[in-house]
């Protein structure tokens, strides 16, 4: 597999990284229809542990096995597929070296009153799965955030340690945060640059909204006219607030939308600069030949002069 120059580019970026991190970042990089160019779109199925086994896979029952997840990723071109322990566990031998996989390695759950999640996977689970990367969830603004980092900085240790890429979901929730909040346009941006300051490879965020919220940085963002007139403007940003675009930086797909709603919201993180979507609900919740097109027009979107 030769890199290619943007590849390349970006490997050049994880200054303090060992050649085994750096392969598995190129494998990620370097998979699928998007293969080589620097964008990614990632299928992620952890919502069997978030939301509960029905309102994740009854409006498509096909999804209910673990080896669906690993065919859809792989018939779509997509460049990883992140899931907890169980659902790569039951996938590992029949789908072994066919696509980069990413151990998502805590969870949360629906039954829990607290903003907190469980540590369910480990380093030496992704190395004996062969995954290229651990997924780790923290949530600036928890009472458990702290704890959060604390275990999310000992497993990216270990983790790098032994070759494998890291990739952190950062989510805003927490007493101080409404719904509204947790996608506010500087709060987003903040959750971002925190994954990176935390050692993470990719980072994932959701799409920013056009609220502030934070009075602290209020008065910056309007002082210094900082552009949220628009997605791009605000991802533009978001990308930004990562070592100036030094770290890679995917947007989940979030609840179940329409097609256009999906694709437009993609066209304007594509402009603003994402290097890609992960993006689960939108995908798997849909019949195998209406998610295969659906993904396909979002690779194209990423294939596309921004």
């Amino acid at each position: 597999m030769k890199l290619t120059r943007r590849v390349k580019e970006i490997l050049s970026w994880y200054e303090s990284d060992n050649p085994g991190t750096k392969a598995n970042l190129a494998r990620i990089l370097m998979e699928g229809k998007l293969g080589g160019t620097g964008k990614m779109v990632i299928l992620p199925v952890d919502q069997g542990f978030e939301h509960g086994p029905a309102r994740s896979f009854a409006p498509n029952p096909a999804a209910y096995d673990p080896h669906y997840h690993f065919e859809l990723a792989i018939e779509a071109g997509l460049n990883a597929y992140a899931a907890p322990l169980g659902m790569i566990e039951a996938g590992a031998a029949s789908f072994a070296g066919c696509i980069p996989t990413i151990l998502k390695v805590n969870s949360s759950n629906s039954l829990s009153t607290t903003k907190d999640q469980a540590v369910t996977g480990s380093v030496s689970d992704a190395l004996r799965l062969g995954c290229s990367a651990i997924g780790f969830t923290i949530y600036p603004g928890s009472e458990y955030q702290f704890e959060m980092m604390e275990e999310l900085r000992e497993l990216a240790e270990e983790a790098k340690a032994a070759g494998l890429a890291v990739v952190v979901w950062s989510y805003p929730r927490g007493p101080m945060l409404d719904k509204v909040g947790e996608t506010a346009f500087d709060i987003c941006a903040y959750a971002a640059h925190m994954a990176a300051l935390l050692g993470a490879h990719i980072i994932k965020v959701k799409p920013p909204m056009e609220p502030l919220s934070l009075e602290a940085a209020k008065k910056v963002y309007i002082e210094r006219k900082i552009d949220a007139s628009s997605l791009a403007a605000r991802v533009k940003h978001v990308v930004q607030s990562c070592f100036n675009g030094r770290r890679l930086v995917v947007f989940s797909g979030g609840e179940a939308k329409g097609t256009e709603a999906l694709l437009e919201e993609v066209k304007g993180l594509h402009a603003g600069g994402a290097n890609g979507s992960i993006v689960g609900r939108n995908a798997f919740q849909r019949p195998k030949e209406e998610a295969l097109k659906l993904l396909a027009s979002m690779i194209e979107i990423y294939k596309t002069k921004p």
